[in-house]
Protein backbone atom coordinates (compact mmCIF):
# COMPACT_ATOMS: atom_id res chain seq x y z
CA UNK A 1 0.00 0.00 0.00
CA UNK A 2 1.24 3.53 -0.49
CA UNK A 3 1.55 5.57 3.01
CA UNK A 4 3.60 9.13 3.18
CA UNK A 5 6.01 8.76 6.57
CA UNK A 6 9.13 10.04 8.03
CA UNK A 7 12.40 8.35 8.44
CA UNK A 8 14.60 10.96 10.80
CA UNK A 9 13.03 13.53 12.59
CA UNK A 10 13.86 16.88 13.04
CA UNK A 11 14.15 18.11 9.75
CA UNK A 12 12.50 21.27 8.63
CA UNK A 13 9.83 20.58 5.97
CA UNK A 14 10.88 22.38 3.36
CA UNK A 15 13.31 19.61 2.72
CA UNK A 16 11.31 16.68 0.72
CA UNK A 17 12.96 14.46 3.15
CA UNK A 18 11.25 15.58 5.90
CA UNK A 19 7.84 13.37 4.48
CA UNK A 20 8.24 10.94 1.80
CA UNK A 21 5.87 8.44 0.09
CA UNK A 22 6.95 4.53 0.44
CA UNK A 23 5.26 1.31 0.00
CA UNK A 24 4.32 -0.74 3.06
CA UNK A 25 2.46 -4.08 3.52
CA UNK A 26 -0.77 -3.85 4.37
CA UNK A 27 -2.05 -4.13 7.70
CA UNK A 28 -3.82 -7.40 9.33
CA UNK A 29 -6.42 -6.46 11.67
CA UNK A 30 -6.42 -7.40 15.17
CA UNK A 31 -9.86 -8.85 17.03
CA UNK A 32 -11.01 -5.39 17.33
CA UNK A 33 -9.77 -3.91 14.81
CA UNK A 34 -11.33 -2.50 11.83
CA UNK A 35 -9.02 -2.12 8.57
CA UNK A 36 -10.77 0.71 6.74
CA UNK A 37 -9.32 1.89 3.27
CA UNK A 38 -8.48 5.95 3.70
CA UNK A 39 -10.64 8.33 1.81
CA UNK A 40 -9.21 11.29 3.40
CA UNK A 41 -7.28 13.05 6.31
CA UNK A 42 -6.77 16.05 8.45
CA UNK A 43 -3.46 17.73 9.95
CA UNK A 44 -3.43 18.19 13.31
CA UNK A 45 -0.87 20.13 15.22
CA UNK A 46 0.61 16.82 16.90
CA UNK A 47 1.71 15.68 13.26
CA UNK A 48 4.57 18.20 13.41
CA UNK A 49 5.94 17.94 16.71
CA UNK A 50 5.85 14.06 16.31
CA UNK A 51 7.76 14.51 13.12
CA UNK A 52 10.23 17.17 14.80
CA UNK A 53 10.60 15.27 17.71
CA UNK A 54 10.11 11.80 17.98
CA UNK A 55 13.15 9.52 16.48
CA UNK A 56 12.82 6.63 14.74
CA UNK A 57 14.59 3.49 13.87
CA UNK A 58 12.26 2.79 10.62
CA UNK A 59 9.55 4.81 8.62
CA UNK A 60 6.93 5.72 10.66
CA UNK A 61 3.69 6.74 9.35
CA UNK A 62 1.70 9.91 11.30
CA UNK A 63 -1.53 10.74 10.66
CA UNK A 64 -4.17 10.94 13.50
CA UNK A 65 -7.61 12.40 11.84
CA UNK A 66 -9.33 9.91 9.06
CA UNK A 67 -12.51 9.33 7.24
CA UNK A 68 -12.68 5.88 5.13
CA UNK A 69 -14.67 2.65 4.58
CA UNK A 70 -14.42 -0.11 6.53
CA UNK A 71 -12.93 -3.02 4.21
CA UNK A 72 -12.56 -5.96 6.69
CA UNK A 73 -13.02 -6.03 10.69
CA UNK A 74 -11.72 -8.24 13.47
CA UNK A 75 -13.45 -11.73 14.77
CA UNK A 76 -14.54 -9.59 18.09
CA UNK A 77 -15.84 -6.22 16.28
CA UNK A 78 -19.41 -5.90 17.11
CA UNK A 79 -20.15 -2.31 16.01
CA UNK A 80 -19.25 -2.41 12.18
CA UNK A 81 -19.17 -4.15 9.19
CA UNK A 82 -17.70 -3.71 6.09
CA UNK A 83 -18.80 -1.06 3.70
CA UNK A 84 -19.69 1.34 6.59
CA UNK A 85 -18.16 4.97 6.64
CA UNK A 86 -16.03 5.89 9.71
CA UNK A 87 -14.06 8.45 11.02
CA UNK A 88 -11.75 8.62 13.58
CA UNK A 89 -8.58 10.14 15.53
CA UNK A 90 -6.48 7.08 16.02
CA UNK A 91 -4.15 6.43 18.41
CA UNK A 92 -0.23 7.65 19.25
CA UNK A 93 0.57 4.28 19.61
CA UNK A 94 -0.31 2.88 16.65
CA UNK A 95 0.85 3.60 12.63
CA UNK A 96 -1.02 7.19 11.52
CA UNK A 97 -3.64 7.11 8.74
CA UNK A 98 -1.23 8.57 5.78
CA UNK A 99 -1.63 5.42 3.88
CA UNK A 100 -4.16 3.51 1.71
CA UNK A 101 -4.99 1.25 4.39
CA UNK A 102 -5.47 1.82 8.42
CA UNK A 103 -6.16 0.00 11.04
CA UNK A 104 -8.16 1.59 14.32
CA UNK A 105 -9.73 0.40 17.72
CA UNK A 106 -13.87 -0.21 16.89
CA UNK A 107 -14.20 1.61 19.91
CA UNK A 108 -12.39 4.76 19.69
CA UNK A 109 -13.74 5.20 15.89
CA UNK A 110 -17.62 6.80 14.95
CA UNK A 111 -20.11 6.13 12.05
CA UNK A 112 -19.23 9.11 9.38
CA UNK A 113 -21.58 12.30 9.12
CA UNK A 114 -24.10 11.04 6.68
CA UNK A 115 -24.03 14.65 5.57
CA UNK A 116 -20.39 15.58 5.03
CA UNK A 117 -17.96 14.03 2.40
CA UNK A 118 -14.97 12.14 3.51
CA UNK A 119 -13.02 15.18 3.76
CA UNK A 120 -15.04 17.23 5.61
CA UNK A 121 -15.58 14.59 8.39
CA UNK A 122 -12.07 14.39 8.68
CA UNK A 123 -11.83 17.83 9.63
CA UNK A 124 -13.27 16.70 12.96
CA UNK A 125 -12.17 13.58 14.84
CA UNK A 126 -9.73 14.71 16.84
CA UNK A 127 -10.87 17.96 17.69
CA UNK A 128 -14.53 17.20 18.48
CA UNK A 129 -13.35 14.58 20.49
CA UNK A 130 -10.98 16.92 22.74
CA UNK A 131 -13.16 19.67 22.44
CA UNK A 132 -15.72 17.67 24.11
CA UNK A 133 -13.97 15.83 26.61
CA UNK A 134 -12.40 19.01 27.50
CA UNK A 135 -15.93 20.51 28.40
CA UNK A 136 -17.76 17.83 29.38
CA UNK A 137 -15.67 15.09 31.10
CA UNK A 138 -12.73 17.56 32.54
CA UNK A 139 -14.84 20.86 33.14
CA UNK A 140 -18.08 19.11 33.58
CA UNK A 141 -20.09 21.44 31.97
CA UNK A 142 -23.65 20.22 32.17
CA UNK A 143 -25.44 20.62 28.53
CA UNK A 144 -27.79 23.21 28.34
CA UNK A 145 -26.08 24.07 31.45
CA UNK A 146 -23.78 26.82 32.59
CA UNK A 147 -26.23 30.26 32.05
CA UNK A 148 -25.08 33.63 33.70
CA UNK A 149 -21.38 31.93 33.63
CA UNK A 150 -18.75 33.11 31.02
CA UNK A 151 -15.85 30.58 29.53
CA UNK A 152 -12.76 32.47 27.43
CA UNK A 153 -11.43 30.12 24.62
CA UNK A 154 -7.94 31.46 23.87
CA UNK A 155 -6.99 30.38 20.32
CA UNK A 156 -10.66 30.04 19.36
CA UNK A 157 -10.14 30.19 15.68
CA UNK A 158 -7.50 26.86 15.51
CA UNK A 159 -9.00 23.27 14.89
CA UNK A 160 -10.22 22.58 18.36
CA UNK A 161 -10.91 26.23 19.11
CA UNK A 162 -13.39 25.96 15.67
CA UNK A 163 -15.30 23.05 17.21
CA UNK A 164 -15.08 24.20 21.20
CA UNK A 165 -16.57 27.53 20.23
CA UNK A 166 -19.41 25.69 18.54
CA UNK A 167 -20.28 23.37 21.27
CA UNK A 168 -19.64 25.65 24.00
CA UNK A 169 -22.42 27.96 22.23
CA UNK A 170 -24.57 25.50 20.87
CA UNK A 171 -24.85 23.37 23.90
CA UNK A 172 -24.39 24.83 26.81
CA UNK A 173 -25.81 28.55 28.19
CA UNK A 174 -22.31 29.76 28.85
CA UNK A 175 -21.61 33.23 27.75
CA UNK A 176 -18.64 32.11 24.65
CA UNK A 177 -15.50 34.82 24.46
CA UNK A 178 -13.39 33.42 22.21
CA UNK A 179 -9.69 35.19 21.12
CA UNK A 180 -8.09 35.81 18.13
CA UNK A 181 -5.50 38.19 16.77
CA UNK A 182 -6.56 38.67 13.07
CA UNK A 183 -9.69 40.26 11.06
CA UNK A 184 -10.28 37.16 9.36
CA UNK A 185 -10.37 35.06 12.48
CA UNK A 186 -11.89 36.78 14.33
CA UNK A 187 -14.96 36.80 11.89
CA UNK A 188 -13.99 33.09 11.59
CA UNK A 189 -14.56 32.74 15.28
CA UNK A 190 -17.98 35.35 15.55
CA UNK A 191 -19.34 32.76 12.65
CA UNK A 192 -19.12 29.65 14.95
CA UNK A 193 -21.10 31.40 17.74
CA UNK A 194 -19.11 33.22 20.07
CA UNK A 195 -21.09 36.07 21.74
CA UNK A 196 -17.56 38.26 21.94
CA UNK A 197 -13.97 38.38 20.55
CA UNK A 198 -10.93 39.43 22.31
CA UNK A 199 -7.38 40.00 20.69
CA UNK A 200 -5.10 38.02 22.75
CA UNK A 201 -2.36 40.36 20.79
CA UNK A 202 -3.82 42.34 23.69
CA UNK A 203 -3.82 42.45 27.66
CA UNK A 204 -6.59 40.19 27.50
CA UNK A 205 -8.32 40.95 31.22
CA UNK A 206 -8.94 44.59 30.23
CA UNK A 207 -10.84 43.66 27.02
CA UNK A 208 -12.89 41.50 29.09
CA UNK A 209 -13.71 44.29 31.54
CA UNK A 210 -14.45 46.27 29.26
CA UNK A 211 -17.27 43.93 28.02
CA UNK A 212 -18.89 44.44 31.64
CA UNK A 213 -17.91 40.84 32.60
CA UNK A 214 -15.35 41.73 35.62
CA UNK A 215 -13.58 37.84 35.72
CA UNK A 216 -14.41 34.20 33.41
CA UNK A 217 -15.80 31.45 35.56
CA UNK A 218 -13.66 29.81 33.09
CA UNK A 219 -10.91 29.74 30.49
CA UNK A 220 -9.81 27.22 28.20
CA UNK A 221 -6.00 27.77 26.66
CA UNK A 222 -5.58 26.09 23.59
CA UNK A 223 -2.24 27.58 21.87
CA UNK A 224 0.69 29.47 23.57
CA UNK A 225 -0.31 29.02 27.13
CA UNK A 226 2.82 30.17 29.01
CA UNK A 227 2.98 33.73 26.69
CA UNK A 228 -0.87 33.84 28.02
CA UNK A 229 -1.01 32.50 31.97
CA UNK A 230 -0.26 35.50 33.87
CA UNK A 231 -3.45 37.11 31.96
CA UNK A 232 -5.25 33.99 32.52
CA UNK A 233 -4.59 34.31 36.14
CA UNK A 234 -6.12 37.44 36.14
CA UNK A 235 -9.47 37.10 33.82
CA UNK A 236 -10.32 34.11 36.04
CA UNK A 237 -12.65 34.46 38.41
CA UNK A 238 -12.16 32.91 42.38
CA UNK A 239 -12.70 29.41 42.58
CA UNK A 240 -12.59 29.66 38.42
CA UNK A 241 -11.67 26.58 36.51
CA UNK A 242 -8.56 26.66 34.35
CA UNK A 243 -8.14 24.06 31.06
CA UNK A 244 -5.46 23.70 28.81
CA UNK A 245 -4.12 21.07 25.83
CA UNK A 246 -1.20 22.48 24.78
CA UNK A 247 2.58 21.76 26.16
CA UNK A 248 4.14 24.93 27.72
CA UNK A 249 7.79 24.24 28.82
CA UNK A 250 6.87 25.05 32.87
CA UNK A 251 3.69 25.79 34.41
CA UNK A 252 3.89 27.00 37.76
CA UNK A 253 0.70 25.86 39.47
CA UNK A 254 1.19 28.45 42.58
CA UNK A 255 -0.45 31.55 40.90
CA UNK A 256 -3.67 29.51 40.77
CA UNK A 257 -3.27 28.70 44.89
CA UNK A 258 -4.56 32.48 45.34
CA UNK A 259 -7.76 32.25 43.75
CA UNK A 260 -8.23 29.06 44.75
CA UNK A 261 -8.16 27.87 40.67
CA UNK A 262 -9.01 24.16 39.85
CA UNK A 263 -6.46 22.96 36.88
CA UNK A 264 -7.44 20.63 34.17
CA UNK A 265 -5.63 19.26 31.43
CA UNK A 266 -6.80 17.10 28.57
CA UNK A 267 -4.76 15.03 26.23
CA UNK A 268 -7.47 12.86 23.89
CA UNK A 269 -5.13 10.21 23.33
CA UNK A 270 -5.25 8.98 27.12
CA UNK A 271 -8.16 6.75 26.37
CA UNK A 272 -6.18 4.72 23.49
CA UNK A 273 -3.34 4.64 24.90
CA UNK A 274 -3.99 2.93 28.20
CA UNK A 275 -7.21 1.34 27.13
CA UNK A 276 -9.25 2.51 29.36
CA UNK A 277 -12.35 1.19 30.70
CA UNK A 278 -14.31 3.90 29.24
CA UNK A 279 -12.49 3.75 25.87
CA UNK A 280 -15.59 3.26 24.26
CA UNK A 281 -16.77 6.80 25.40
CA UNK A 282 -15.33 7.71 22.21
CA UNK A 283 -16.78 6.11 19.56
CA UNK A 284 -20.49 7.36 21.48
CA UNK A 285 -18.98 11.25 21.34
CA UNK A 286 -17.87 10.44 17.43
CA UNK A 287 -21.51 9.25 16.91
CA UNK A 288 -22.93 11.74 18.80
CA UNK A 289 -20.76 14.63 16.97
CA UNK A 290 -21.86 13.13 13.46
CA UNK A 291 -26.03 13.24 14.61
CA UNK A 292 -25.14 16.89 15.92
CA UNK A 293 -23.68 17.85 11.74
CA UNK A 294 -26.17 16.20 10.57
CA UNK A 295 -29.31 17.78 12.27
CA UNK A 296 -27.43 21.33 11.36
CA UNK A 297 -26.50 21.95 14.76
CA UNK A 298 -22.43 21.83 14.61
CA UNK A 299 -20.22 22.58 10.74
CA UNK A 300 -17.22 21.01 9.45
CA UNK A 301 -14.15 22.93 10.46
CA UNK A 302 -12.11 23.01 7.17
CA UNK A 303 -10.26 25.90 6.54
CA UNK A 304 -8.19 24.60 4.00
CA UNK A 305 -8.51 21.71 0.86
CA UNK A 306 -4.88 20.91 -0.15
CA UNK A 307 -5.58 18.04 -2.29
CA UNK A 308 -4.90 14.94 -2.89
CA UNK A 309 -2.68 12.90 -0.17
CA UNK A 310 0.89 13.27 -1.15
CA UNK A 311 4.24 13.59 0.25
CA UNK A 312 4.29 17.33 -1.35
CA UNK A 313 0.73 18.51 0.07
CA UNK A 314 1.99 17.23 3.40
CA UNK A 315 4.86 19.08 3.67
CA UNK A 316 2.66 22.16 2.64
CA UNK A 317 0.03 21.43 5.32
CA UNK A 318 2.61 20.96 7.78
CA UNK A 319 4.15 24.29 7.15
CA UNK A 320 1.53 26.17 7.33
CA UNK A 321 0.23 24.17 10.60
CA UNK A 322 3.78 25.28 11.52
CA UNK A 323 3.54 28.56 10.41
CA UNK A 324 0.47 28.98 13.59
CA UNK A 325 -1.74 30.97 11.08
CA UNK A 326 -4.14 28.19 9.99
CA UNK A 327 -7.70 28.81 10.24
CA UNK A 328 -9.73 26.13 11.25
CA UNK A 329 -8.31 22.00 10.17
CA UNK A 330 -6.74 21.65 6.76
CA UNK A 331 -7.48 18.60 5.14
CA UNK A 332 -6.55 16.39 2.39
CA UNK A 333 -8.70 13.65 -0.03
CA UNK A 334 -7.86 10.63 -2.23
CA UNK A 335 -4.29 8.84 -3.22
Amino acid sequence: MKAIVYTQHGLPIADPAALQEMDLPAPQPGPRDLLVEVRAIAVNPVDTKVRKGAAVTEPRVLGWDAAGVVVAAGAEVTAFQPGDAVYYAGSLTRPGSYSELHLVDERIAGHKPASLDFADAAALPLTSLTAWELLFDRLKVPEQGGAGKSVVIVGAAGGVGSILTQLAAKLTGLTVIGTASRPETRDWVRSLGAHHVLDHGQPMAPQLAALGIAHADIVISLTHTEQHYADIVDMLAPQGQFALIDDPATLDAMPLKRKSLSLHWELMFTRSMYETADMARQREILDRVASLVDDGTLRTTVGEHFGAITAANLRRAHALIESGTARGKVVLAGF
